[in-house]
């Protein structure tokens, strides 16, 4: 692997810093039985990325998919020498894909990873295509997720502000890099949904004070990420939580959970529930399953293009229909 990849011809190319909310499903290093995503439902269930490249291979350019990277330790001594770093750790993921399963936003400009530096040195190779190109930035459920107790109890408690202002701190200061180098490349950041309206936690926080608390809480941290971009031009806000919520419904104001089965063309219907069959929302280890993620990736075009001015062709719901209805298929085939 060199390290570059010829730019598809009139496509945008598209890279992405985080966590598991952006690492690519079907990556065969890191998620290996017993932590395979989407379990015997495996082959049918894709990231937004894996479906983003599958519905627009023409016009968003992910690169190549490749089994690139190494430990950081080597990555370091390539770098010491002048060498490009590597991807840290190795996975199979589109080349310009750099997020990773269990990164927190420590994880963008330090912390062994250096998710941006990594990728600013990879686009540094080819900085033609990255005039009219994108970087997602979706990172912070990693940081947020171990206080989620606390938000519901003290949305101002200082863990709180401090998650908020740290990955605020960290996040910007991955933007200022890549538009350092990269001035012209337009960088989408992505909000967090918190836990509140994740059908793994149904359960709990089932009172208005905690809901409302809870709010409260994601919208400090989702505030300071959405400042970031604040007046320019090249930095788009992308509010998933609030995207997820309008699809599969929320809680009352009361806290109980009020949610919708969704209906995608004639035959497809996903409710807000947790396992790896395609039909539930949520895949049994937590992250989104294809139908959200597929529904994602067309919202995410379509931001591309409003916000940006993008030449993408928007995805439409009889596109969507086509692409999964095989998906759906196969899940209910013998032995799937």
């Amino acid at each position: 692997m060199t390290g570059s990849a010829p730019p598809a011809a009139g496509a945008v190319s598209l890279a992405v810093l985080g966590d598991s909310g952006g690492h690519s499903y079907q990556d065969r290093l890191v998620f290996v039985a017993p932590n395979e995503r989407g379990g015997v439902f495996r082959p049918l269930t894709l990231q937004w990325t894996e479906a983003l490249a599958r519905l627009r291979p023409d016009e968003i350019d992910l690169g190549p998919w490749v089994r690139w990277g190494s430990r950081n330790r080597v990555a370091r001594l390539r770098e010491l020498v002048g060498l490009n770093g590597h991807r840290v750790p190795r996975k199979e993921d589109y080349l310009y894909n750099f997020a990773v399963t269990g990164a927190a936003c420590e994880h963008l400009m330090g912390n062994r990873i250096r998710q941006a530096p990594r990728l600013v040195a990879l686009m540094n190779k080819q900085p033609e295509r990255w005039r009219g190109g994108v970087v997602v930035i979706r990172i912070g459920s990693n940081d947020f997720t171990p206080h989620v107790d606390l938000a519901a109890k003290d949305p101002s408690a200082p863990a709180l502000r401090a998650v908020a202002e740290h990955c605020a701190r960290e996040i910007g200061r991955a933007v200022a890099l890549i538009h350092g180098a990269h001035p012209a490349a337009r960088i989408v950041l992505v909000g967090l949904s918190g836990e509140a309206d994740d059908p793994l936690y149904v359960d709990r926080w089932q009172t208005a004070e905690e809901t409302a608390n809870f709010r409260a809480a994601l919208a400090l941290v989702n505030g300071a990420i959405r400042g970031i971009g604040a007046g320019d031009p090249r930095i788009a806000f992308a509010d998933f939580g609030a995207w997820l919520a309008a699809l599969m419904g929320t809680r009352t104001p009361a806290g109980k959970p009020d949610y919708r089965t969704i209906a995608i063309g004639p035959r497809i219907r996903v409710t807000h529930s947790v396992g790896d069959d395609p039909h539930n929302s949520t895949l049994s280890d937590d992250h989104s399953g294809v139908a959200i993620n597929t529904l994602w990736a067309r919202s995410l075009v379509q931001q591309l293009i409003v916000d940006f001015g993008l030449p993408l062709t928007p995805i439409g719901d009889e596109e969507v229909v086509r692409f999964l209805e095989p998906l759906f298929e196969a899940a209910r085939a013998p032995g799937s």
